[in-house]
């Protein structure tokens, strides 16, 4: 039980926001700076998450360390400069920990250094509250962009589009190549394939970069 360890706030100070692992899924939806900061990437992430009550109870924590493949939370914090801090391992940047084996250490918190970003996100869906057929978010920090795809419906993974790249169409359609994708209830491999070129260009569009 850590709910007296103090772990349930989002601290930002001028280079950084600390999101302790007790923090629910509903203060990321609504703490202002962290949405002006990802242009409310996380908002998007999160608020068709079950519902409002489901949202405050469940953890960044219980999400991040599930490494589920339909998470919404771990597809928008890859998307992000982002450490996970472990009471073991320590920190540890979330694109590493997400190929990771499940193991007993703890999560403690989310570091998500503050970087000049553009950062969109976008999730497919049969219907509001349901699980993702297919999650994307698309950033580009320090000039490279780069698009995590999730709920393929294997773990979120980050594709590194390459600078010669240059139209939304094309950065959708190359991302979507990149990947592998499965079938299940919510839809065929084929189906997640064609949308995910949709989403990313989608997302590339939503996040600033010109058609």
């Amino acid at each position: 039980d850590f709910s007296g360890l103090g772990l349930y706030q989002i601290v930002e100070t001028d280079g950084q926001f600390e999101i302790g692992c007790m923090v629910s899924l509903r203060q990321l939806e609504l703490h202002e700076g962290l949405n002006t900061y990802a242009a409310d990437s996380v908002k998007n992430a999160v608020k068709d998450i079950v519902g409002v009550q489901f949202r405050n109870t469940a953890t960044v924590g219980g999400s991040i360390f599930g490494r589920y493949g339909f998470s919404d939370v771990l597809t928008v914090f890859m998307a992000m400069d982002t450490y996970v801090v472990c009471h073991n391992a320590g920190e540890i940047p979330i694109r590493e920990y997400a190929k990771m084996k499940a193991d007993r250490d703890i999560i403690v918190k989310l570091i998500v250094k503050k970087k000049p970003i553009k950062v969109a996100y976008i999730a497919q869906r049969h219907a509001k509250t349901d699980f993702p057929i297919l999650a994307c978010a698309v950033s580009c920090i320090d000039g490279v962009w780069s698009a995590v795809l999730g709920a393929r419906p294997l773990r979120a993974q980050e594709v590194v589009i390459p600078s010669d790249i240059t139209t939304p169409e094309e950065m959708g359609k190359y991302a979507a190549d990149q990947l592998t994708f499965g079938t299940n209830m919510r839809g065929s491999a084929e189906y997640r394939k064609q949308i995910a070129a949709v989403l990313v260009k989608r997302a590339v569009i939503a996040a600033g970069r010109e058609q």
